[in-house]
Parts: C-alpha cells; structure tokens; sequence
C-alpha cells in the first residue's frame, strides 16, 4: 500500500468533499469533477489521484446503481452489449494512464475538469415522465457498443465528469427520462469504476486508506443522493455543482500552467 502523510484537517476536507461528490453522482452525475481537484490540490501525484479517486468512487457508484436497480431504474439485461464495451474500454483507458508522464497528467486534468464542467452546465437532459425505454431504439447494439466503449475508455484514462457524459448521450441516443436515464448512467459509471479500480491496483495507485475513508463518505452521500433524485431531481443542484467544479478546474489551470 502506498504510503501517503496528510494532516487531519485536509483529510477530513477530502471526507466532506467526496460526501458532496457521492451525493451529486447521484443525482446528476460527475461526481469526480470535485473529488479530483481536491486530491489534486491537497498535493497528491496524478497517478495515484485517479487510482484512489477510483477506489473511493466505486463504492459511491455501487451504492447508488443498487438504489436505481431496487427502483427498477436499471434492467441489466437490455444493456449487457453496453456494460461489455464499457469494462473493455475502461481497461484499456487505465492501462494508457501508465503510459502518461506526471507532468502530461498534471496539465491534462485540469483542461478535461473544466471542459467536462462546461460542457456538463450547458447539456439538456430528457424531463419525460416516462420510466420505461423508448420501443424499437434504431441501431440499438452499434450505439450501446460505441458509446460504453468510449465513455469506458475515457473514465478509465481520466475519469471526471463520465457520469455527466454518460447522462447526457444517454438523453441524446435513447430519449429516456431523467430518471431512468440516472439509473442507466449510475450503473454503467460503476462498471468502468471497478474495471479501472482493478488495473489501477495492480499498477500500484491506489491509497487504500485514504481511498476507503473518502469511499465510505461517498457511499453515504450517493444512497442520499439517488433517493433524493428519485423523490426531487437534480433542477436546483446542477447550476451550483458546475460553478464550484469550474472553480476549482480555474485554480488548477493556474497553477499548473502559470506558477
């Protein structure tokens, strides 16, 4: 296990950052989009950020794809094709992480934190009331393919802002409602989790502890989280979500391009 000295006071910064996170993913996805800038500013390498961001976001996205599951709001069965492509791509996606330098990593989250952020504040999800899937989806396997293979591969190489990439082209490829859409993209995010969580172990980036600690937070923030979206929706959180997210993406970009 690697060893990693912080002080209380940032680790328990980190414990109410990945409740806030587990409670968001939930809701509207992108939960990472806080936990990274976080591990980031409080000084950890960028390799063991996405390894431990990975550990502790498995046990906030298993928390919340079980809720949606219980609900119903995720048939397994209609999206087997998807939750292949997705594991395939996550491999893939952490197995080039290696393959990345610390300072390339260093520049590179910051631009994908902020751009997912954006891209996340200005996306249109399906409001339907709905909570079945649409009939007679065309090219139904060509798009479950696509989609898990890319989605999985870029959470396997960066990870922040998937769950909103999977909401959004979840809306766009299958006009689902909010709701289930939620359920879909909460699940397929912890397949790509546990995948990469798996490689990121065995190249050795992963701080358990620290992983764990944040985990159990983010589990109790996405069981909150998936029950509140269930019962309200994700209308009144968003808008704070991604003024915070770009905040801190802002505060990276500086220092990793300016200091």
């Amino acid at each position: 296990m690697l060893e990693l000295a912080l002080d209380p006071s940032t680790w328990a910064i980190l414990c109410a950052v990945a409740f806030a996170a587990g409670f968001i993913d939930a809701i509207a996805g992108g939960g990472g989009l806080l936990t990274v800038p976080a591990l980031l500013t409080a000084g950890l390498p960028p390799h063991l950020v996405l390894g431990t961001n990975k550990l502790a976001a498995s046990f906030g996205s298993l928390t919340a794809s079980v809720t949606y599951y219980k609900k119903q709001l995720f048939n397994p069965s209609f999206w087997k094709k998807s939750i292949a492509a997705t594991a395939l791509g996550a491999l893939l996606g952490t197995l080039m992480v290696d393959f990345l330098s610390t300072e390339m990593l260093n520049k590179l989250l910051p631009l994908i934190i902020i751009l997912v952020a954006i891209y996340s504040l200005f996306g249109r999800l399906n409001h339907g009331d709905s909570v079945k899937m649409p009939e007679n989806i065309p090219h139904l396997a060509p798009k479950q393919i696509g989609q898990g293979l890319s989605l999985g591969f870029f959470d396997g190489l960066a990870g922040p802002g998937t769950g909103a990439f999977w909401t959004a082209s979840n809306a766009y490829l299958y006009k689902m409602n909010l709701l289930l859409n939620c359920g879909v993209a909460r699940s397929m995010n912890f397949v790509s989790n546990v995948v990469s969580l798996a490689a990121f172990v065995v190249l050795g980036h992963v701080n358990f502890l620290l992983g764990i600690t944040m985990g159990a937070f983010l589990m109790f923030g996405a069981w909150l989280g998936a029950h509140s979206a269930i019962k309200f929706g994700s209308k009144l959180i968003k808008p704070l979500f991604n003024t915070m997210v770009i905040i801190l993406a802002s505060k990276l970009i500086y220092e990793a391009y300016f200091v």
